[in-house]
Protein backbone atom coordinates (compact mmCIF):
# COMPACT_ATOMS: atom_id res chain seq x y z
CA UNK A 1 0.00 0.00 0.00
CA UNK A 2 2.77 2.39 0.77
CA UNK A 3 3.85 2.73 -3.05
CA UNK A 4 0.02 3.13 -3.71
CA UNK A 5 -0.14 6.55 -0.40
CA UNK A 6 3.55 7.12 -1.97
CA UNK A 7 0.76 9.08 -4.95
CA UNK A 8 -0.66 11.11 -2.94
CA UNK A 9 1.13 14.65 -2.04
CA UNK A 10 0.07 17.32 0.16
CA UNK A 11 1.76 20.62 -0.25
CA UNK A 12 0.53 23.89 1.18
CA UNK A 13 1.32 26.05 -1.91
CA UNK A 14 -1.16 23.75 -4.04
CA UNK A 15 -4.73 23.37 -3.98
CA UNK A 16 -4.53 24.88 0.13
CA UNK A 17 -2.84 21.85 1.35
CA UNK A 18 -5.29 19.16 0.57
CA UNK A 19 -4.04 15.94 -0.70
CA UNK A 20 -3.74 15.84 -4.16
CA UNK A 21 -2.91 13.10 -6.70
CA UNK A 22 0.83 13.12 -7.67
CA UNK A 23 1.62 17.11 -7.45
CA UNK A 24 -1.87 17.68 -10.07
CA UNK A 25 -4.71 19.77 -9.15
CA UNK A 26 -7.09 17.26 -8.64
CA UNK A 27 -7.38 16.12 -4.70
CA UNK A 28 -8.03 13.08 -3.55
CA UNK A 29 -11.68 14.48 -2.68
CA UNK A 30 -12.26 15.19 -6.18
CA UNK A 31 -11.76 11.62 -7.02
CA UNK A 32 -14.03 10.41 -4.12
CA UNK A 33 -16.62 12.89 -5.05
CA UNK A 34 -16.55 11.15 -8.33
CA UNK A 35 -16.94 7.26 -7.64
CA UNK A 36 -19.30 8.64 -4.74
CA UNK A 37 -21.31 10.10 -7.26
CA UNK A 38 -21.59 7.00 -9.10
CA UNK A 39 -18.92 7.79 -12.45
CA UNK A 40 -16.80 4.52 -13.29
CA UNK A 41 -13.06 4.40 -13.04
CA UNK A 42 -13.11 4.21 -16.80
CA UNK A 43 -15.41 7.27 -17.00
CA UNK A 44 -12.93 8.95 -14.33
CA UNK A 45 -9.70 8.13 -16.62
CA UNK A 46 -11.55 9.48 -19.74
CA UNK A 47 -12.36 12.59 -18.34
CA UNK A 48 -8.53 13.18 -16.50
CA UNK A 49 -6.69 11.36 -18.98
CA UNK A 50 -3.94 12.12 -17.09
CA UNK A 51 -4.83 10.34 -14.51
CA UNK A 52 -3.96 6.71 -14.04
CA UNK A 53 -6.11 3.82 -12.37
CA UNK A 54 -3.18 3.30 -9.61
CA UNK A 55 -4.29 7.17 -8.83
CA UNK A 56 -7.76 6.03 -8.11
CA UNK A 57 -6.60 3.13 -5.71
CA UNK A 58 -4.32 5.59 -4.09
CA UNK A 59 -7.19 7.92 -3.52
CA UNK A 60 -9.15 5.30 -1.77
CA UNK A 61 -5.97 3.61 0.30
CA UNK A 62 -5.40 7.24 1.36
CA UNK A 63 -8.95 7.54 2.33
CA UNK A 64 -9.43 4.13 4.14
CA UNK A 65 -6.19 4.91 6.13
CA UNK A 66 -7.75 8.20 6.93
CA UNK A 67 -10.75 7.38 8.50
CA UNK A 68 -9.18 4.60 10.26
CA UNK A 69 -7.56 7.48 13.02
CA UNK A 70 -10.05 7.66 16.14
CA UNK A 71 -11.54 11.04 16.60
CA UNK A 72 -11.18 12.06 20.38
CA UNK A 73 -14.53 13.49 21.24
CA UNK A 74 -14.65 17.17 23.14
CA UNK A 75 -15.45 17.42 26.56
Amino acid sequence: MSELLARITIDPQRMHGRPCIRDLRITVGDVLGLLSAGQSRESILEDYPYLEDADIDAALAYAARQVDHPIIAAK
